[in-house]
């Protein structure tokens, strides 16, 4: 499938805001930006849109978008509890994950090993997404699922700057292993575990995550 021209700009925006080449509090001109990317105000509208629900702008009415980058109190609460809730997916999706969704699973982490093997962090990052979908769905939960992606949505450019942390890219795919394997045996508290685990940002990835702010904020 094709990606959306403004998804596509919205990373490379997102990709520049983490990069520190626009900073906090700086206003994102259109004009320069739409000749920037050669194309017209429509798709970088949306693709600020998407960034806003990201915190990674702010529009305010008459006066245009500004970078704003969330402080490391809200985002180690938005990590928290992203874990609980993909926690409770794994939970729920124990006793309720169809056969063809664990094939599925198990066809997006041969994917995912095909990105690390070739040290793909953007391939690695959407097939990420497509697990993590999946596990979504199949909690059965359809208020669950609506939650997960709007905080997932949230939480995509922290997800994906943890992911070029050295090792992080195998010691994913392992946890992601370990999932699969939890809820191929319904293990249900086991698998809710590997999830929290897989997800929460504390010690070491936290620390390293707050410094690759830090840098660009710098």
């Amino acid at each position: 499938m094709e990606r959306k021209r403004s998804d596509i700009i919205a990373e490379e925006l997102e990709g520049l805001i983490l990069g520190g080449v626009f900073t906090p509090g700086e206003r994102l001109d259109e004009v320069q930006l739409a000749d920037r990317f050669a194309v017209s105000r429509t798709p970088l509208r949306e693709a600020f849109h998407r960034l806003a629900l990201s915190g990674l702008v702010e529009h305010i009415p008459h006066r245009g978008t500004f970078v704003r980058q969330p402080g490391p109190v809200e985002l180690i609460e938005m990590f928290e509890v992203m874990a609980e809730l993909e926690a409770t997916c794994a939970r729920l999706a124990a006793a309720r994950i169809t056969d063809e969704a664990l094939d599925d699973m198990r066809a997006t982490n041969a994917r995912c090993l095909a990105a690390v093997e070739a040290a793909d962090h953007d391939g690695y990052y959407h097939e990420n997404e497509r697990f993590h979908a999946i596990l979504y769905r199949q909690s059965g939960n359809g208020f669950l699922e609506g939650e997960c992606l709007r905080l997932h949505k949230r939480l995509m450019p922290f997800r994906r700057m943890q992911l070029r942390l050295r090792g992080r890219l195998r010691q994913s795919m392992s946890e992601h292993e370990a999932i699969v394997e939890a809820l191929q045996r319904g293990a249900a508290d086991e698998a809710a575990e590997a999830l929290r685990a897989h997800v929460a940002v504390q010690g070491e990835k936290f620390h390293h995550l707050m410094a690759g702010l830090k840098q660009a904020a710098e």
